[in-house]
């Protein structure tokens, strides 16, 4: 069987593809798709076509075989709580991202146009690791209140991802260490990794953790509370405050970290303080984590695109290198990512679970 998998992850105003052989990358396209074309679907589910018809136009203007193919992987969109892994699409997956059952964005899209491209190839179809990805041990799910219950979003792909690159490279299973992995982005998700569950992670979404370039992470409850009756902010202002308008943006007015590297660069006190606070934020999520772990953890990984910063790598390894040693992964590994789970998919080397509605 052919190893050739094509990749494909879709945003709200674009479609990423690729195509790995054995592999190594070899195509790769970001496809735009205007306003216009997006506003002809009265859904995100609706537009599944119309994206698989120009991954199609791709390959042919590339003069790619598609019957080089031995599967396609999709990103992973909102479905209920499932555990890490890689999941046939089936029939049940498709409706319940086709009724947006469980939220609509265009992530749900990745499902839908993988097995609409490889059905009529006859080869498999799968996701990977979505963000609704929930291994939560249940102590772990416990806030301070009975009414409240803490769950599980984060960058469960490039984090499981970068964990097996970690274990591969030295010889070892992911399910035999215990690893934290920071994946930092406009979003910053903490995981602990142990025997191959992410057994606690921070709700990176909306309101939980380290602050990151546009939201806020963990906020004194009593003063949200207050600001919540003050009659001065709406409800969407205040969720906007949260997630879009947190974090650096709401100290320095910028989501760009490299922004924030310049502004550094160029003197601001201001920029090098919430810089330094980042890093402690970071670091200290880390250190609670370890603690969670007994102490016993094999490595720390700080991945994402803000991992390109070597400076608050280099401070962050610095505050919690006596926990383990600290490797960095620089990036984001979307599409390499399922490349991966589709490779060891069809190798056998992981189990293909199945979608249960």
């Amino acid at each position: 069987m052919s190893l050739a998998i094509l990749v494909i992850n879709p945003g709200s105003t674009s479609t990423k593809l690729a195509v790995f052989e054995n592999g190594t990358r070899i195509l790769e396209q970001s496809i735009s798709h205007s306003a216009e074309e997006i506003a002809r679907y009265p859904s995100i589910a609706a537009q599944y076509e119309f994206r698989e018809k120009a991954i199609q136009d791709v390959l042919v203007q590339k003069n790619f075989d598609a019957k080089k193919l031995g599967a396609v992987v999709g990103r992973g969109g909102l479905l209920h709580p499932i555990p890490g892994g890689v999941y046939r699409i089936n029939e049940g997956m498709k409706a319940d991202l086709l009724a947006a059952k469980y939220g609509e964005h265009a992530s749900n899209l990745g499902a839908l146009i993988a097995d609409a491209f490889a059905r009529p190839l006859g080869i498999p179809a799968f996701i990977a690791d979505p963000v609704v990805v929930d291994e939560l041990d249940d102590v772990a799910r416990v806030s301070g209140n009975k009414l409240f219950r803490r769950s599980s979003i984060f960058h469960a792909l490039n984090q499981k991802a970068v964990a097996r690159r970690f274990a591969k490279e030295r010889g070892r299973s992911y399910e035999e260490l215990n690893l934290i992995v920071a994946h930092m982005g406009g979003g910053v998700s903490i995981g602990l990794h142990r025997g191959g569950r992410v057994v606690d992670v921070n709700q990176a979404l909306n309101g939980e953790g380290p602050f990151s370039p546009e939201r806020s992470g963990t906020l004194p409850a009593g003063d949200l509370a207050k600001l919540c009756f003050s009659g001065r902010y709406t409800q969407q202002e205040v969720l906007k405050m949260i997630t879009g308008k947190g974090g650096m943006v709401s100290f320095l007015g910028t989501n760009d970290m490299r922004e924030v590297e310049r502004m550094r660069e160029e003197g601001n006190k201001e920029a090098d303080f919430y810089f330094r606070a980042f890093v402690y934020q970071v670091g200290k999520y880390i250190g609670s984590l370890a603690a969670a772990a007994y102490g016993k953890v094999d490595g720390i990984i700080l991945t994402g695109g803000i991992a390109f910063w070597k400076e608050l790598t280099d401070r962050i390894a610095e505050m919690v290198s006596f926990i383990a040693p600290v490797v960095v992964y620089a990036g984001e590994g979307e599409l390499e990512a399922l490349a991966l789970a589709g490779q060891m998919a069809l190798s056998g080397e992981i189990e293909i679970k199945e979608y249960v509605p």
